[in-house]
């Protein structure tokens, strides 16, 4: 026997005992996505490792330092996808769905970074992205926070606190980054390796750093909203303003910023103090000259990135992820000679009661076995296919979860014998 393979470190399994969890926050997302009018996308894990280049920037760690880059047989260079937003702009360019067009788009997959796994973070880990497309003003900004923040109230999430930030125009941001860069330099001997790095290529993601030895350096750091040029300062102020109208509590943090370059303006942060280091579950921002970057029309454009890991990981610890699914019947069958006949009654069951969750029996096994696996199983009830009893046109019935013993029905009754016994027993409603 060979040795077991391995996961690839930082990808992990979603094991069915966690599903329920996954499933339950999709399904909230979904309702919520559907009800602000977004609809759905999906687009390829693999894009071409220009687009992320182009989108993400070079300078920044995720081009630079984590993505899964490889030649393909034909000689193409292909990355799987890190983030989902360079993806579904290359989708609105190739098939021409802009030109003056408006969207409102989500999908929900997997990314891939090659970063130091953690908790919280992996190097598969799994997303929904959000994006409104063709808007210019600061409402469709504050609707789409006002989104996140009512999927947070119908999770039952808690403790959850917003900060927002604005990154102003380019032009503005270069005259920034130029006093940022030049405040750093004066203080060279007190950066980190990883921010020395970040000095010529991307000094704003300084300003992002974790290491509590440059807290204080970062703290005496000139302040990016004082560099706003004045319709960015008007655009942020009048999304305070709504965010205050609709009763979204926010702080403003000058010193947040984004990895990702194609950023401008409105930035934004979810974060949670249940975690360590992984504290932010939901971030996003406009972007609007990444369409005309990649090649499209000039387009205006705003979104933002859910981790699932994490937002599960805090459905679970507030108690709010549901119990796993449990089927309503279990079905005993007493001997191979019988097994032919369980299948029909088990299949002509789903036919006439196509919402009840039934397990058949399969593989064999004796009463006690079998019955230890409907207990396992969770089953409220067990029917048992029996040969005598289907001799006389009747199968057994057993609650699981009670001391009250076994009992028959007739055959021909049985959907509506198991609608009676399961009621009686809190596992159906009418």
């Amino acid at each position: 026997m060979g040795e077991p393979i391995q996961p690839v470190r930082g990808m992990n399994d979603v094991l069915p005992e966690h599903i329920a969890a996954w499933q339950h926050f999709e399904s909230c997302t979904r309702e919520v996505l559907g009800a602000y009018g977004y609809e759905e996308i999906r687009v390829p894990l693999l894009e071409r490792t220009e687009l992320f280049k182009r989108a993400i920037g070079e300078h920044t760690d995720v081009v630079g330092k984590e993505m899964y880059t490889f030649i393909d047989r034909g000689g193409d260079s292909l990355t799987l996808r890190p983030e989902a937003t360079a993806g579904i702009v290359r989708a609105l360019i190739s098939n021409s769905m802009l030109r003056g067009q408006r969207h409102k788009l989500w999908c929900l997959g997997p990314m891939f970074r090659h970063e130091a796994p953690q908790a919280g973070r992996y190097r598969q880990f799994w997303q929904v992205d959000v994006e409104a497309v063709g808007c210019p003003g600061p409402d469709v900004d504050a609707e789409l926070i006002a989104l996140s923040a009512r999927l947070w109230r119908n999770l039952g999430l808690q403790g959850l606190r917003l900060e927002i930030n604005s990154l102003g125009t380019p032009e503005s941001r270069r005259a920034y980054r130029a006093r940022l860069t030049d405040y750093l330099r004066a203080h060279s001997t007190q950066l980190d390796a990883d921010s020395e790095r970040r000095l010529e290529g991307n000094p704003l993601r300084i300003l992002d750093s974790k290491n509590p030895a440059m807290q204080e350096l970062i703290a005496g750091a000139p302040l990016l909203t004082e560099h706003l040029d004045a319709e960015s300062r008007k655009h942020f102020e009048e999304l305070c303003a709504l965010l205050h109208a609709v009763g979204v509590e926010f702080s403003i943090n000058p010193r947040l910023v984004r990895g990702l370059d194609y950023y401008n303006r409105t930035v934004f942060e979810w974060i949670t103090a249940a975690t360590s280091a992984q504290n932010a579950v939901c971030s996003g921002g406009r972007y609007d000259g990444l369409i005309p970057q990649l090649g499209g029309d000039a387009t205006p454009a705003v979104g933002f990135a859910m981790g699932v890991e994490r937002l599960v990981t805090l459905l679970v610890r507030a108690g709010r992820a549901p119990a796993p699914v449990r089927p309503h019947l279990y079905v005993v069958v007493n001997g191979a000679a019988v097994t032919e006949r369980a299948l029909q009654i088990t299949e002509h069951l789903r036919d006439q009661r196509p919402g009840l969750r039934i397990e058949l029996n399969l593989g064999g096994g004796n009463f006690k076995a079998q019955f230890r696996r409907a207990d396992k199983s969770g089953a409220p009830l067990a029917l048992i296919v029996a040969g005598d009893e289907l001799a006389r046109g009747m199968i057994g019935m057993k609650p699981l979860r009670q001391t009250s013993g076994q009992s028959e029905c007739p055959l021909d009754e049985l959907p509506t014998a198991v609608d009676q016994a399961l009621r009686a027993l809190g596992a159906l409603e009418d």
